[in-house]
């Protein structure tokens, strides 16, 4: 399987995505746009994951290559390779489709449920509830034709589904320990006085149990959205190399 990374910051990398891929022998190249914005040809690829950052979708005049990122992640969408957007990544995808990205009503950072709002069999089904990792504070408008998965009390578009491959997430199922210790090193500052902003404390305070189910969901997700991928490519996806 051939996956392709969107980084924007160089804390913020897959976290428990690698593991997964690893299992699955996948080649994974990259896209570091806080270096240089270089991207390998759409059809050459199986799966592109658009990671998070501290930057808007909106800074286009301070960073003009977000321009050519929507852009490359359109022609995705449109040649049906598999994307899958984290935080920015998700308000990314929403983006390039035309939608607008904004201020939410509150900042949401720390460890927050999310309900399921679509149980359909046509979607990946998250559990009615679970909690998971936010750090945000912009939200955004659904694509056309694409299913709302979640919400949480302050933000109605927690995830959702265009089409078959694509999803996009508003919140981290990707990090761990290690990932959210890098947050807190580079983005300690956004943890201001906020209803929904939690302290250095209590995120640091999850659960073992917690950060295993989370990477269990992921790995369901990505197994639901590359599904099939080895009859487009003409490879089998568990005897792909790296």
């Amino acid at each position: 399987m051939r996956v392709h990374v969107l980084q924007h910051a160089f804390f913020e990398g897959l976290g428990n995505i690698e593991n997964w891929l690893r299992q699955q022998g996948a080649t994974i190249s990259y896209t570091r746009l806080y270096e240089a914005a270089k991207f390998p040809a759409v059809e050459q690829l199986d799966l592109i994951i658009a990671l998070g950052g501290p930057m808007s979708v909106n800074d286009e005049a301070e960073l003009p290559w977000l321009i050519q990122e929507k852009q490359f992640i359109a022609q995705a969408i449109r040649e049906d390779v598999a994307v899958f957007g984290i935080c920015l990544g998700a308000q990314l995808i929403a983006s390039a489709m035309g939608k607008r990205v904004y201020p939410g009503p509150e900042k949401e950072i720390g460890w927050h449920p999310i309900h399921a709002t679509d149980n359909s069999s046509s979607t990946f089904n998250f559990p009615n509830t679970v909690s998971v990792l936010h750090w945000h504070g912009e939200t955004f408008d659904l694509p056309d034709e694409a299913v709302n998965l979640a919400e949480s009390v302050v933000c109605k578009h927690q995830a959702f589904q265009l089409g078959r491959r694509v999803i996009g997430l508003q919140f981290h199922m990707e990090m761990t320990r290690e990932s959210i210790e890098k947050m807190l090193v580079h983005c300690g500052g956004d943890l201001t006085e906020g209803n929904f902003v939690q302290s250095e404390q209590v995120i640091r305070a999850a659960s073992n149990e917690r950060f295993s189910a989370l990477e269990h969901l992921m790995a369901e997700l990505l197994s639901y959205i590359t599904q099939g991928i080895d009859k487009r490519s003409g490879h089998h996806l568990l005897s792909m190399t790296r």
